[in-house]
């Protein structure tokens, strides 16, 4: 994916050279990235790492904002939402309400307010409890860090505990709000009550590593400082870096409100805005998603953050309170028309998603899906877009899109090609191991032959690679284990025998060891050893219905992209590999493990699998 940018301000030129070659960017970097007045390239900077992520993807969600009291202990300067009890404008929801507001079409109930003085324990487990009980698709975000801290104090229980009662009740996320900004003047200045930056952090990665994803935000634009920002995103970017338990990143715009507050210089700007955005993008390098949170926002400048590196803009947020008492100018709630339409025009695939970002419906045509691992890389890192449209999707996922006749083409698991033999058309094309992959791998304490009876964890990603599994289980070691699938994000492991584990978490996992496991089987070495064949991991198909000349110029495309990539390992892949620590040569070397072309032995290893597959399923009928 190359890009040239021509830059008005020369000391963004080594930045990008940074940037294009995956490498870190430093606080001296993002003080520059804050103080230009080349707008334009530093949006075109952002949008280049965003494209790399999420390729034409933009997300949103259908979700509700529940805010259960604005009674609260605190009283933060910023802060025109809470109130304290007895107040005239005082109120407290009770569940019926709470259940009230909520759909079986929404997706996400996003849940946060005040610190209630009287509110039991069992009563903020009983909301989360009865919320999943009436509606049990629905994912539960609920819970900033500042409200876990004051659970820990007002209760006396440990903050782990706190978090895993609320697991263990239905919790699936958390919000990242309670930030503010990482900076001990502003805390004294204008929240003193809240926690500081240590105890946030701190929440979080228990969280993480109790297996509870969340969320990061920033509070901007009021008097804290760019050097305050920094450090703010650098904070962040280290524990990433730690847990990998973030999903995305939410710049906030400071609405003043009648707060008294007064901004550094005024209200935030469009172009202050932009720059937050495209700013954290460059920064925060692992993190997966930055959002332009079009409540704060307006829809407008949402809009064109598109364009300087968000990839998702929130969702309906019906119900939304606290930005709007405190002087937020967007609507109360967004239509998923208009949010369809606002990413549409910003040239964007409307992507629907689930608390996980799990795509689940897309509004665009001409979409061809990505498996977003390095394996596949040599296919996507020169590919030549014209009519179609790039969708980063996980092998599970892109079999149920597939299904829902939502793409168009893409590389898919085999076993989905397999399903869905009758709409699709294979092409020449695949990812096959010759002797090894690296990359699907199962961390164990135990010997196939101790796997008896025992509990495996597989992760949702996969659907191949589960019943490649299987087959070496039932067909080759005569065992029967229990599979469970975990959540395709943080998880904790330590309720399993054993994980499975797939592409770049596998690559990541393999290299600097998965926690509690001691054995790692490679599961292509295992088909190889027994079957002296390669395995055939995905394949490349389009729809039948697809028109000759489409299907034509998509093969084209693919084995041009293709024939740029082969023996130029070195340096394909390069950025992916960065991303999850891996040096080039390491990149290059597992690459090189790989036939990217359908040949006889591959059309073998293809009719061998499938034959096995039939077998076990005819064991499990009986």
């Amino acid at each position: 994916m190359n890009q040239k940018i021509h830059f008005k301000d020369k000391r963004l030129h080594p930045i990008w050279q940074k940037v294009y070659s995956g490498d870190r960017l430093s606080s001296n970097d993002g003080r520059v990235l804050f103080q230009t007045n080349d707008i334009i390239s530093l949006g075109k900077m952002a949008h280049f790492v965003q494209k790399s992520r999420s390729g034409d993807s933009v997300y949103f969600v259908l979700n509700q904002k529940i805010e259960p009291t604005n009674i609260c202990v605190l009283s933060c300067k910023f802060c025109n939402f809470s109130v304290r009890k007895g107040d005239i404008n005082a109120y407290e929801m009770s569940i019926d309400e709470m259940l009230g507001k909520l759909t079986p079409e929404i997706h996400e109930v996003h849940m946060t307010g005040g610190l209630h003085p009287d509110w039991k324990w069992d009563y903020y487990l009983r909301i989360i409890r009865d919320i999943k009980n009436k509606f049990p698709d629905l994912d539960i975000k609920a819970f900033t860090a500042v409200e876990i801290d004051y659970f820990h104090k007002k209760f006396k229980m440990p903050v782990g505990k706190i978090l895993q009662q609320l697991k263990d009740a239905g919790l699936r996320t958390m919000p990242g709000g309670g930030a503010e900004v990482f900076s001990e003047r502003v805390r004294r200045e204008l929240f003193q009550q809240k926690i500081d930056s240590k105890t946030w952090l701190d929440i979080h990665r228990t969280a993480h590593k109790l297996g509870i994803a969340s969320n990061a935000t920033i509070l901007y634009g009021h008097i804290e400082t760019i050097d305050e920002r920094l450090e703010h995103l650098i904070k962040l970017r280290n524990l990433q870096d730690e847990t990998g338990g973030f999903f995305s990143f939410i710049p906030l715009a400071f609405q003043p409100g009648n707060t008294g507050i007064k901004p550094r210089e005024r209200f935030t700007s469009a172009i202050d805005d932009l720059k937050m955005i495209a700013v954290s993008r460059l920064m925060l390098d692992n993190f997966p998603h930055i959002k332009a949170y079009w409540v704060m926002l307006t829809e407008e400048v949402a809009s064109i953050a598109l364009n300087f590196g968000a990839d998702d803009i929130d969702g309906t947020v019906g119900g939304e309170r606290i930005a709007h008492d405190a002087g937020a100018s967007s609507s109360s709630s967004l239509a998923k028309e208009q949010i369809i339409k606002i990413i549409r025009d910003a040239g964007k695939i409307p992507v629907e998603r689930d608390v996980f970002y799990n795509p689940i419906n897309i509004y665009s045509d001409n979409v061809i899906g990505k498996i977003p691992y390095l394996n596949s890389v040599p296919f996507y890192e020169n590919i030549e877009r014209r009519q179609f449209r790039i969708l980063p999707v996980t092998p599970r996922r892109m079999g149920v899109l597939s299904r829902q006749k939502q793409l168009d083409a893409g590389l898919f698991s085999l076993v989905d090609f397999f399903k869905q033999s009758d709409e699709l058309e294979a092409l020449d094309f695949c990812i096959a191991t010759r002797d090894q992959v690296r990359s699907v791998l199962l961390f164990s304490n135990h010997g196939w032959n101790d796997l008896e009876g025992k509990t495996i964890g597989i992760v949702d990603d996969t659907a191949t690679s589960v019943k490649l599994l299987e087959v070496l289980l039932k067909k080759k070691y005569g065992i029967k284990a229990r599979l469970c699938r975990l959540n395709s994000s943080v998880n904790d492991y330590s309720n399993y025998d054993a994980v499975l584990l797939i592409g770049d978490e596998a690559l990541h996992s393999r290299k600097f060891g998965a926690a509690g496991f001691e054995i790692v089987y490679d599961l292509a070495s295992e088909w190889y050893l027994w079957k002296k064949l390669p395995f055939v991991f995905a394949i490349w198909a389009v729809k039948k219905t697809m028109q000759d000349d489409k299907k034509q110029e998509l093969k084209n495309i693919i084995n041009e992209s293709l024939s740029r990539a082969e023996g130029n390992y070195s340096s394909v892949g390069k950025l992916h590999a960065k991303r999850i620590n891996l040096t080039k040569e390491e990149s290059a070397e597992y690459l090189a493990g790989f036939n990217f072309r359908v040949g006889a032995r591959e059309k073998a290893a293809i009719a061998e699998f499938h034959e096995l597959l039939v077998e076990i399923d005819k064991l499990e009928c009986v």
